[in-house]
């Protein structure tokens, strides 16, 4: 069986961000977005979350935290316990639910800060408690978090660097990487650029929107053979 899931995150970081986002899964071929909670600008963006699939983007790098109302710093991600990782998560994961009335659909990490031993632990703590499944990103991530007994994807594409990633021709490339069996993540950035937030992807966001609301995306898909779904 295979099931692949277009998923875009940082839902929440930033008004223009967000809208650029829902009108990817509105009006493109995006299926599945994670949402960051702790923004000043989460609210606003849950209130335009009707009928889409959301799950956690967990941001334990920037904003507040919930759990303690303490700056979150990217710096200082790896002097984080696995014990505050598991309160801030469980209050992230309260807060979604509270914003939107129902439940995430999965957890992924912003910046990919569970590459931290103490930070993935943390989290698949909550995850294994609450039946939800996390993002892996390399062969050695997925076997801890399966050694967790947590559910996770089996292949993970995407990436975000100093240019976009997900432009037409890449999206057809990656499209032929997909196997024919497991559950497959490809994980992207649309949206606009942002408004309120400073971000190192910004006018890289708008290309990506193009590639995914364009006719030749769902031609490419048709091509492949595939259909994205959301995670749950």
């Amino acid at each position: 069986m295979r099931r692949v899931i277009l998923n875009a995150d940082d839902y929440g970081y930033d008004p223009a961000v967000s809208r650029g986002i829902a009108r990817a899964m509105r009006e493109g071929v995006v299926s599945s977005t994670t949402m960051i909670v702790n923004s000043p600008h989460s609210a606003e963006a849950a209130r335009d979350a009707a009928g889409l699939a959301i799950g956690l983007h967990l941001n334990l790098v920037r904003f507040d935290a919930l759990s303690t109302g303490a700056p979150l710093v990217e710096a200082q991600v790896h002097t984080l316990s696995a014990d505050f990782v598991e309160t801030e998560a469980h209050a992230q994961l309260a807060r979604l639910e509270a914003l939107l009335g129902r439940r995430a659909t999965h957890v992924d990490v912003h910046k990919h800060a569970h590459l931290h031993p103490a930070v993935l632990e943390g989290l698949c703590r909550v995850a294994r408690r609450q039946g939800l499944a996390v993002r892996s990103i390399s062969s050695a991530m997925r076997a801890a978090i399966r050694a967790q007994g947590v559910a996770t994807n089996d292949v993970f594409l995407g990436e975000a660097g100093a240019t976009a990633f997900w432009t037409p021709s890449e999206f057809e490339r990656q499209l032929a990487l997909v196997p024919a069996e497991g559950v497959v993540e490809l994980m992207c950035h649309p949206g606009h650029v942002p408004s309120h937030v400073p971000s190192g992807y910004s006018a890289q966001r708008e290309v990506e929107l193009a590639t995914f609301t364009s006719p030749h995306a769902r031609e490419a898909m048709t091509r492949a053979g595939l259909r994205f779904e959301p995670w749950a």
